[in-house]
C-alpha cells in the first residue's frame, strides 16, 4: 500500500476514534471520506456511510445526497422526498480495497449488483440489513417520479484501490459497466471512476481543506474599521460571477454548506422567491435587480484582496439564502446586467459573527425562535462543555465548521446542533420514535428545547451519551448495523438509569445526570449497559418481525409501538 496513503489512513483513523477497525476496514471509511467530500462540502460522520459485514454486493460506501443533503438511512431519505416539490439526487457507490492493483471484474460484478438494488423488480440476490436499507432508500427516491424536473437522479460508483489507473483492460471494464448501468434508464447521468493512489491523495488534499472562492469585485467600497472585525466591504458582483466562482460545487450543483447559518433553508417557489423569479425572468426589469433585492451578506474567516480581485477562505453565505437559490435555479435568465449587493465581513470572533447573523436575519421575516441558536443559552452550552475535565471534554458547535481548523479539537467530540436536538427529544423528551429530521423537531418542541431556565448539565450529559453511542457503533462490531436505532437507545438509557420521569432539573438534576455520567463515560459499563439495551432493541424487532416478516429496521424506529416495547424492556433490565 502507498506509504503516504497509509500514514494518513492511519491518521484519518485515530482522528475518527475508529482504532477499534481492521486496516481493510478503516481504508473503507478512509476512502468513502474521501470520495463523499468530493459531492458534499460540510462535514459528516464517514462512518455513517459504510456498509458492514457480508453479504454487501460489493458495496463498501452507500450515500444519497437529495437536494444537496448527504443522507444514508432511508427514514431520513423518506423525509426529504416527501417535504421536497422538486428532487436532485444523486447516489454515491464506493468499492475500496488497499489492494496496489486494480481488479477488472471488480467493475462487472458491481454493475450488476446494482442493477439488482435499483431495478424494480424484488432483489433476488442474499444481502444484508445494510443493502436491504439502501434498497429502501432507492424506492423512496423512485416512489414519486413527477418530482424529478430536473432529470432522474444521477450515480456515481467508484472503485477505489491504491494501485494505478491507466490499464485498458480495466479501462474497457470501466465503460462496459458504465453502459449496463445506464441501460436501466434509471438514471439522468451515470459516472463510474477507477480511483488510484494519486486521485486518493488529491481527493484527501481537498477534503482536507476549508471552502474557498475567488471572484473578482472591481466597486467595492471598504468600511471604517469596526471592534472584532479584520475588514468589511460594500459592492457588487456580476450575478453570473456570483453563481459560477461562489454557488456552484465541483459537481455542479449548489454548495448546500454555505447556507447553513441562515435560520431557514430555501423556501422554493413562496410568492416572494416567485417575485423574485418573475424580476430575472423579465427582460425590462432584470437590469434592476441590485436595486429591487437587498443582496446577501457573506462572513469569512479569511479574506485577501488584491486590486479587484477577492480571495475568501472558510467563509458562510449568512444572509440572501433565499436570493442565492433563486439565482442558481434561474441562471439561464442571467445577463451581464445583473448585479447582486454584497456585503464581504471577515471576522474570527464567534460573538460578533453572531451578531451579524442575528442582526441580518432579523431584518428579514423571521420569528425570534427562528433565531434562538444566536441566543445567551447556546454560547452558555459551548462554554459549559468546554469547561469539562479534559477526558470528558466534548465540543458544542453553535456555529457551523466553528472548530474548523483546531488541531486540538477531535473531530468526534464536536457535537453539532442539530445532533444535540434529536438527543435530547430521544432521551428526554421520550421521543426515540419521533425524532424526524432537525427543521421539524426544532418546530414541535421549541418551546421544550434551550430554554433559559434549563440546566446545560442535562445537555451534557445527552452529548456525553451520543458521543459514547457512537463510538460503539464505530467500534464495536456487536452494534454495526444498529445505528438507526440510535434514538432509541438513547431513550432506552435514560429510562434503565433514571426511570420514565420527564427530564431532570432543579435540584435533582445535578445526582440525575451523574448516575449517566458515570455509567457513559466508563468504556466497560457503558458497553455493558448498551449491550443489554441492544438486546432488548433485537427483542423487540424480532416481535414486530411476527407480524411483519422482513421489515426493516429503519422503519421500525418511526413506530411508536416499537419505541414502548424498548422503553418496556429498558424498564424490566432497571427493576
Amino acid at each position: 500500500m502507498d506509504f503516504i496513503l497509509e500514514g494518513w489512513t492511519r491518521q484519518f483513523q485515530e482522528e475518527q476514534e475508529l482504532t477499534e477497525l481492521t486496516e481493510a476496514e478503516a481504508f473503507e471509511a478512509f476512502a468513502g471520506y474521501c470520495v463523499l467530500s468530493s459531492y458534499h462540502e460540510d462535514e459528516f460522520n464517514p462512518d455513517q456511510f459504510r456498509m458492514g459485514g457480508g453479504d454487501d454486493l460489493g458495496i463498501d460506501i452507500a450515500a444519497v445526497i437529495v437536494n444537496g443533503d448527504l443522507l444514508r438511512e432511508a427514514d431520513d431519505v423518506r423525509e426529504a422526498v416527501e417535504k421536497a416539490r422538486q428532487l436532485d439526487v444523486r447516489f454515491v457507490i464506493v468499492q475500496a480495497k488497499r489492494s496496489e492493483k486494480f481488479e477488472t471484474k471488480v467493475f462487472t460484478d458491481l454493475a450488476d449488483n446494482l442493477v439488482q438494488v435499483f431495478g424494480r423488480q424484488p432483489m433476488t440476490y442474499k444481502r444484508s440489513d445494510d443493502v436491504a436499507d439502501l434498497r429502501a432508500c432507492v424506492d423512496a427516491v423512485y416512489r414519486d417520479v413527477s418530482k424529478f424536473k430536473k432529470g432522474l437522479p444521477r450515480l456515481a460508483v467508484h472503485y477505489v484501490s491504491t494501485g494505478r489507473t491507466g490499464d485498458g483492460l480495466l479501462e474497457r471494464k470501466r465503460l462496459a459497466a458504465a453502459d449496463r448501468l445506464r441501460d436501466t434508464g434509471l438514471f439522468g447521468e451515470v459516472e463510474v471512476v477507477a480511483v488510484g493512489a494519486a486521485e486518493l491523495r488529491d481527493l484527501y488534499r481537498t477534503a482536507s481543506e476549508a471552502v474557498s472562492a475567488s471572484f473578482t469585485m472591481p466597486k467595492k467600497l471598504p468600511l471604517p474599521r469596526i471592534p472584532g472585525v479584520e475588514q468589511a466591504f460594500l459592492g457588487v458582483i456580476p450575478a453570473r460571477k456570483l453563481v459560477d466562482r461562489v454557488l456552484t460545487d465541483p459537481t455542479g450543483g449548489i454548495r448546500k454548506a454555505l447556507f447553513y447559518e441562515n435560520v431557514r433553508d430555501f423556501q422554493d417557489y413562496n410568492p416572494v422567491n416567485a417575485e423574485i423569479r418573475g424580476t430575472l425572468q423579465d427582460p425590462d426589469r432584470r437590469d434592476r435587480f441590485a436595486v429591487l433585492n437587498n443582496g446577501i451578506t457573506i462572513v469569512a474567516r479569511e479574506l485577501t484582496t488584491a486590486g479587484d480581485d477577492v480571495h475568501i477562505r472558510d467563509f458562510q453565505i449568512v444572509n440572501g439564502c433565499q436570493t442565492c437559490h433563486v439565482l442558481f435555479d434561474q441562471q439561464d435568465e442571467l445577463t451581464d446586467g445583473v448585479h447582486v449587493n454584497v456585503r464581504l465581513i471577515q471576522s474570527n470572533d464567534e460573538d460578533v459573527i453572531g451578531g451579524i447573523i442575528a442582526a441580518t436575519n432579523r431584518q428579514t421575516a423571521v420569528t425570534e425562535d427562528d433565531l434562538a441558536a444566536r441566543e445567551t443559552f447556546h454560547k452558555k452550552l459551548e462554554d459549559y462543555f468546554v469547561a469539562q475535565p479534559e477526558s470528558r471534554r466534548l465540543f458544542y458547535e453553535r456555529r457551523s465548521r466553528q472548530y474548523s481548523g483546531q488541531a486540538h479539537v477531535e473531530r468526534t467530540r464536536i457535537i453539532t446542533r442539530p445532533q444535540l436536538t434529536k438527543a435530547y427529544a430521544a432521551m428526554f423528551l421520550n421521543e426515540p420514535a419521533a425524532t424526524g429530521r432537525y427543521g421539524r423537531l426544532k418546530n414541535r418542541h421549541g418551546q421544550r428545547l434551550f430554554q433559559p431556565d434549563q440546566n446545560p448539565l442535562v445537555y451534557y450529559t445527552t452529548a456525553a451519551a451520543f458521543y459514547r453511542l457512537e463510538w460503539l457503533f464505530r467500534n464495536k462490531r456487536q452494534f454495526w448495523g444498529y445505528r438507526a436505532a440510535r434514538n432509541h437507545l438513547l431513550a432506552a438509557l435514560k429510562v434503565r438509569l433514571l426511570g420514565d420521569g420527564p427530564p431532570p432539573n432543579g435540584a435533582g438534576a445535578k445526582s440525575a445526570c451523574e448516575k449517566v455520567l458515570d455509567v457513559v463515560w466508563n468504556p466497560l459499563q457503558s458497553e455493558h449497559h448498551f449491550g443489554e439495551l441492544l438486546s432488548v432493541v433485537v427483542a423487540a424487532q424480532a416481535e414486530e418481525e411476527k407480524d411483519r416478516p422482513g421489515v426493516l429496521l429503519s422503519d421500525l424506529v418511526r413506530i411508536e409501538r416499537f419505541a414502548d416495547r424498548v422503553r418496556r424492556g429498558a424498564l424490566s433490565l432497571s427493576a
